[in-house]
C-alpha cells in the first residue's frame, strides 16, 4: 500500500469520526457535509420515541436523512462509537467500509443500547470523501421505555 492509499484510508477514518462527534453534539449543518446529496440509508434496529414505531428505517437523499435523525434526537442525548474499520480502496474516487459500532442513546422517553456494524460506501468528490451509501445492521439492541 502506498503513501497515498494510506492518507485516503485515513482522510475515511477522519470522516467516519466527524460523523459519530457532529451527531452527538448535535451540529447538524456540518453534520450534513458527511454525506453526498444522493445518500441512501438504512437502519435496523433504530432508536424509537415508542414501541409502536418501526424498528427498522431507511432514507434516500441528505436532507432526508438530516431531518430524520435531528428530529429523532430532539432532546436526547447520545453516545456513538465506531472501532475496527475494514476499510478497502475500489477506486481514486471511491471505497467501502465496515465498521463495528456501538450506540447509546437517551431519548426522552427510551433509554436505547444497539451493538452492531456499519457497512458503508464513500465517495470522493472534490477533493473530499462523503459516505453515499449506509447500512446499519444489529448484533443485538436494547431498549428500555420509560
Amino acid at each position: 500500500m502506498t503513501i497515498d492509499e494510506m492518507n485516503e484510508l485515513e482522510a475515511i477514518r477522519q470522516l467516519k469520526a466527524r460523523y459519530f462527534r457532529l451527531m452527538d453534539t448535535q451540529q447538524w449543518e456540518p453534520w450534513r457535509e458527511c454525506f453526498t446529496e444522493d445518500v441512501h440509508a438504512f437502519y435496523e434496529g433504530v432508536p424509537r420515541a415508542s414501541a409502536d414505531l418501526p424498528l427498522d428505517i431507511g432514507c434516500d437523499g441528505r436532507p432526508a436523512l438530516v431531518d430524520g435523525v435531528s428530529t429523532l434526537m430532539t432532546g436526547a442525548q447520545s453516545i456513538h462509537q465506531g472501532f475496527m474499520p475494514e476499510l478497502e480502496l475500489t477506486s481514486a474516487t471511491t471505497a467501502r467500509g465496515i465498521w463495528a459500532m456501538f450506540d447509546y442513546v437517551m431519548l426522552p422517553t427510551c433509554h436505547f443500547k444497539g451493538w452492531g456494524h456499519y457497512h458503508e460506501e464513500y465517495v470522493k468528490d472534490a477533493g473530499v470523501w462523503r459516505m453515499k451509501k449506509i447500512h446499519l445492521t444489529r448484533l443485538h439492541t436494547e431498549e428500555n421505555f420509560l
